[in-house]
């Protein structure tokens, strides 16, 4: 008679054992990845959770939080709980866009601007150019030209960061190329491509990721901005900052429609920080051996 495996499908100790002791170094990467986890869930599953942000109630304008409306209503009556919720889905999109792509287009130029010396001083001049200006006044002016659309919002925002992402991977391509694994690679008749994705790409992986945790709170603090300067997404996209704008000249009768959204995007800023900060420690070696 055949038994049955009851550990099969229960993970190994040792890979239990190693994730509590990861999560026991390293409390922070847990506390930020769970809050974020929560918000993404939240922004996910937000038609199940509230009401349509756009729906118009006059009757029950600025009616302050309680039983029947949670985060209280706005001056046309509309629901801030739903759209606080709803507005949790263009600040994750937009922070998750703009630090992917970012990433992934600084991590090429600055591979091939930190490894081919005559490239570097056309491109860097470029990239100190860009960085030259201020991030919020680029987006804006580029959203001006563009029209605001959530894509639009991206793309602006997505410029100025690249600059950031270049010059991190600049310099890590330039402390790793005259290495003497990569020099052995030319030696031998290594492909520039080979030698760029295969040796130095892996080197750049760690600082990439805690650089991306940063550039993804920036996002969504630029978002916020724009919109409530009325440079961002439209109207009729519930944002958190949009809802602050629209709020902000009934802040001295109905405070509730700055704080909650002023709030989720608090919590998610500082999450977003406090997961960069762990994934920083955890993956730099003098710090981890300390700890």
């Amino acid at each position: 008679m055949s038994t049955i495996d009851l550990t099969a499908s229960s993970p190994p100790p040792r890979i239990a054992a190693r994730a509590m002791d990861y999560a026991r170094r390293h409390p922070t990467v847990v506390a930020g990845a769970a809050v974020l986890f929560v918000m993404a869930l939240i922004a996910i599953f937000a038609p199940l959770i509230a009401n349509d942000p756009m729906k118009l109630t006059p009757i029950n304008r600025l009616k302050p939080p309680g039983e029947q409306y949670w985060f209280g209503t706005d001056f046309l009556g509309r629901e801030v709980f739903a759209r606080t919720i709803y507005g949790a889905r263009v600040s994750l999109i937009v922070g998750g866009a703009v630090a992917l792509v970012s990433v992934a287009i600084g991590l090429v130029i600055g591979l091939v601007a930190g490894y081919v010396r005559w490239i570097d001083a056309i491109v860097m001049r470029i990239m100190d150019g860009i960085m030259a200006i201020p991030g919020v006044l680029l987006a804006i002016a580029l959203i001006a030209v563009a029209g605001a659309s959530l894509m639009n919002v991206i793309i602006a925002i997505t410029i100025p960061e690249i600059p950031r992402v270049v010059r991190l991977v600049r310099s890590v391509v330039l402390s790793i190329r005259e290495q003497p694994y990569v020099e052995a690679a030319v030696s031998v008749g290594s492909p520039l491509p080979k030698i760029l994705f295969k040796h130095i790409l892996p080197n750049t992986i760690a600082p990439l990721i805690v650089q991306a945790t940063f550039v993804c709170a920036s996002a969504v603090v630029i978002e916020a901005i724009l919109s409530f300067l009325g440079a961002g997404t439209p109207p009729e996209i519930p944002s958190w900052g949009n809802i602050m704008a629209e709020g902000r000249t009934y802040f001295q009768v109905a405070p509730w429609i700055l704080f909650f959204p002023g709030l989720l995007l608090a919590i998610t800023v500082l999450a977003v920080n406090i997961l960069g900060d762990g994934l920083r420690d955890s993956l730099d070696p003098r710090i981890a051996r300390r700890m």
